[in-house]
């Protein structure tokens, strides 16, 4: 019942779900050059030969898929890959990022024309869906098409897990659109298989395999030489609320850390401006990336809002904070640290990551940091105490470096479904 009354609120609101989307456009939240892709409308031609469409919500999701795209390449390079994402953010990362062989396209709305549109065009043979998105026009009219679908990295997250427990009948016919769920952790595996998944494995998280951000050689040594060996610490993916929070932390720690340099890198570049302004009110003196400002002897905090560059900062700072996580969202990936060498510190609230957190703990590569004055006591000690430091980061890289085994478990999940793919020049549906 419910999935029908959306069928028909999406098929009937063309004019509301417009209506959105040019709202969201006059924001700077949709491509005006490409936003016909939202609509189901090609940005470019269909590929000759066998198309995985992989899909990815957003920035974090899209960066943990890239190597199993070329894994996906190298085993199938007679095949292309398409990948979907829904914000401009991860279209402009994935534009500097993608290998050779694949493509990126925004996802089309939920509206079964827009669906059926994009489907048309782009005939895929197979779908990997990452993590959670459960768009039940896109699924069902796939899983229609005979298009066998993937759920890779699955993640059910605890809110999310009482909401479809009410509501076992939907989700248990959207999840069996999927011939396959692969859970990031045995316990979203069961989770899948209680709310109606046909058939489920948890081959591991594949954020574990993702390789270290990219870092510009140059642009790197230059911002080493502006800071001159000062103490340095980075605030990265923050959301609102934690760039204040990281201004007193300054503050207070630099009374005893002459010099200190705060970075502070938002998960939405756009706010930079805004952050900016914020700690500048509070007596600090600011440099913001994307309007050119240079790391100078009296640079009290530099706000790096640019996209893609998250890399340079963790190679630049010894200890690194996760954002998200003193505010209760769920947290952000901390292994992006890890793999860099940083000495990872983050807050409570780390649900969307919870299991890679604890272990980074017990590894000794991250502690955990309670509030604002846990944080200055911990990192002030960081700070102080290279040994430790170095240590602790020590600890992380060794940690992420072991768990990257993960990307194989997974590719053996998946072997038979690319095995399975139409051998020649044309493809499944072009057959």
């Amino acid at each position: 019942m419910m999935l029908s009354l959306y069928r028909w609120a999406t098929t009937l609101g063309g004019p509301a779900i417009r209506f959105y989307l040019d709202r969201r456009m006059a924001r700077g939240k949709e491509d005006p050059e490409r936003f016909g892709e939202r609509l189901g409308r090609a940005g470019r031609p269909r590929p000759a030969g066998p198309v995985v469409w992989m899909h990815a919500a957003s920035v974090g999701e899209a960066i943990s898929v890239l190597p199993l795209i070329e894994r996906v390449r190298a085993m199938r390079p007679d095949s292309a890959v398409l990948l979907t994402t829904g914000t401009v953010t991860s279209a402009r990362l994935m534009a500097k990022r993608l290998p050779e062989g694949a493509l990126h396209q925004f996802v089309p709305v939920d509206r079964v024309a827009y669906v059926r549109a994009f489907l048309d065009h782009w005939q895929p043979d197979l779908a990997l869906w990452a993590e959670s998105e459960f768009w039940p026009n896109l699924i069902g009219e796939t899983a229609k098409r005979g298009v066998p679908i993937v759920l890779v990295n699955g993640r059910v997250s605890d809110r999310s897990f009482v909401r479809w427990r009410r509501h076992r009948k939907t989700i248990g016919k959207i999840l069996g659109g999927f011939k396959l769920c692969l859970g990031q952790s045995q316990m979203d595996a069961e989770r899948l298989g209680e709310l109606g998944a046909p058939a489920v494995a948890a081959p591991g998280n594949l954020k574990l395999a993702a390789p270290p951000l990219p870092a510009d050689p140059a642009t790197l040594a230059d911002l080493k030489a502006q800071v001159a060996g000062r103490p340095v610490w980075v605030a990265a993916s923050t959301h609102a609320g934690e760039e204040a929070l990281c201004g007193r932390v300054h503050r207070q720690l630099a009374l005893s850390h002459p010099g200190l340099l705060t970075l502070i890198v938002p998960r939405h570049p756009d706010r930079g401006p805004g952050i900016a302004q914020e700690l500048a009110a509070e007596g600090l003196v600011v440099a913001r990336r994307s309007a050119g400002g240079a790391i100078t002897a009296a640079t009290d905090v530099y706000v790096a809002d640019t996209i893609g560059e998250l890399g340079l900062f963790y190679r630049l700072a010894g200890v690194a904070f996760i954002g998200k996580s003193l505010v209760p969202l769920g947290g952000q990936n901390p292994l992006e640290a890890a793999c860099l060498d940083c000495a990872v510190l983050f807050g409570p609230h780390m649900g969307n990551f919870r299991e890679i957190a604890a272990r980074l703990k017990e590894s000794g590569g991250a502690e955990e940091v309670a509030d604002e004055a846990a944080l200055v006591a911990v990192l002030g000690r960081l700070l102080t105490d290279g040994e430790a430091r170095r240590g602790q980061g020590a600890a992380a890289s060794a940690f992420a470096k072991a768990e990257a085994r993960v990307l194989e478990r997974i590719v053996g999940e998946l072997a038979p479904f690319l095995e399975g793919l139409p051998a020649g020049k044309d493809g499944h549906a072009r057959a």
